[in-house]
């Protein structure tokens, strides 16, 4: 049989999701087409897959023998994976890691389809009875990527694998797209002193109304700066531990119910926060947001900044030495602003346009710029070169070639693992 390893989304699975529930609830109906272990592979897994691939590309052909073979094939290798994985007793995967992972997925659909609303409305099911038929499928899933990371993760190659790698494949290569080496220097928009000494004041004052009878859902709403909370009344819901920033949630956790905070600072501004109840993993609470930070004065603080420092590059100073200096993004200041080489097809449409427009050794206007949505900010970009697209060759696109090299070597060793299961594990195809 032909070897081929497959990891399918879960996505695919909650894609299918409304057939394959009612064929699972048949089961004991269905015809049985392998073993491997003490998992199962019925027709209808070979069906779903046949589908899913239909779905993505009309031209295939949902009654082809040797594709359905390969699907069989390859679900077979899974199993085994599976399997293998289960028996690992330093594999744990708990019940925090599956829920993790299925909010994840719906994140995901809520992102395709819009809404939780409209996913329960394709799918005929609500999200809890989605995320409740899905945890053994997810459990799985988690255990084969587990075991993969385990026996794969590790691997490196050498200068001497990547250049095997370059005799063996060059001519299959595909072309490195058009690059930009791109640099940017960051300012976050910061309130003055005197701003946040306001703010704090302000949220101070709305602290000791509640605490004396004030209504606190009356307050969030005519004062909190948090729009999507404050029409609630403040509510932020039930929240599980690591979801808030740490000084918002090292105060909440501090508290006891329907206590209210004095005010608490966080990258967003002031918060009161009342607690309505907590667990060890999650708590329950609302809040008024005095936000600060966010007036026209301080944003255009920061676009005068970055615009005065366009300038000195322009007088002929070194843009990556001033971004060294002043810029306040750490993870790129110690590098000299250097975003990378990056393909000008990933960059967002607005971005793409002007880095387009400019030469190289060329400077931007100020845009905004939001990586961390604690820390609202603007930048320029300076465009050091732009690489067309061409042929990979290893003195000029060696990192390239590192990175496709060792998935090669990762494929193969997987492979090879793959065929020793399939001699050391029960199977077989009925």
């Amino acid at each position: 049989m032909t070897t081929v390893c497959v990891r399918t989304p879960i996505l695919v699975a909650l894609i299918l999701l409304s057939g394959g529930l009612m064929v699972r609830a048949q089961d004991a109906m269905e015809a049985i087409v392998a073993v491997v272990g003490r998992e199962i592979i019925l027709q209808s897994d070979i069906a779903g897959q046949v589908e899913a691939m239909a779905q993505r590309d009309p031209r295939v052909n949902r009654k082809d023998a040797d594709l359905r073979r390969a699907i069989l094939d390859q679900l077979i290798n899974e199993k085994l994976v599976l399997t293998r994985a289960q028996e690992d007793t330093t594999i744990e995967i708990t019940d925090e890691d599956i829920s993790s992972r299925m909010d994840y997925q719906i994140q995901m659909l809520v992102q395709q389809f819009g809404s939780e609303k409209r996913i329960e409305d394709v799918y005929g099911m609500s999200i809890s009875k989605i995320k409740k038929d899905f945890r053994e499928e997810i459990r799985k899933r988690l255990y084969i990527e587990r075991i993969q990371q385990k026996m794969f993760t590790d691997v490196k190659v050498s200068r001497t694998d990547v250049e095997n790698f370059y005799a063996k494949y060059k001519d299959s290569i595909p072309k490195i797209s058009e690059r930009v080496d791109l640099y940017h220097i960051v300012k976050y928009v910061k309130a003055s002193d005197e701003d946040s000494k306001q703010a704090q004041q302000l949220a101070l004052r709305i602290r000791d109304s509640v605490a004396v009878g004030g209504s606190f859902s009356d307050f969030a709403r005519r004062y909190s700066g948090d729009v999507a909370s404050a029409a609630n009344g403040g509510d932020l819901g039930t929240v599980e531990k690591g979801k808030f920033v740490p000084t918002f949630e090292a105060a909440a956790f501090a508290l006891e119910a329907n206590e209210i905070s004095q005010p608490v600072e966080s990258p967003f501004g002031w918060h009161i926060i009342q607690l309505i109840s907590k667990t060890s993993s999650s708590i329950t609470s609302r809040h008024i947001l005095i936000k600060v930070g966010q007036s026209d004065k301080d944003r255009k603080a920061a676009t005068d900044d970055l615009l005065a420092l366009k300038a000195r590059v322009a007088a002929g100073e070194n843009f990556e030495d001033l971004a060294r200096k002043v810029s306040d993004e750490r993870e790129t200041q110690g590098f000299g602003g250097a975003m990378g080489l990056v393909e000008l097809e990933r960059l967002p449409g607005e971005m793409r346009s002007i880095i387009t427009a400019l030469p190289d050794g060329g400077v931007s206007d100020p845009l905004p710029y939001a990586a961390d949505p604690t820390k609202p900010g603007y930048h320029i970009l300076y465009r050091k070169r732009l690489v067309p697209e061409h042929a990979p060759t290893i003195a000029n696109d060696y990192k390239q070639l590192e990175q496709l090299a060792l998935m090669e070597k990762r494929q193969r060793l997987e492979r090879d693992w793959i065929a020793d299961l399939r001699k050391k594990l029960y199977w077989e195809v009925r």
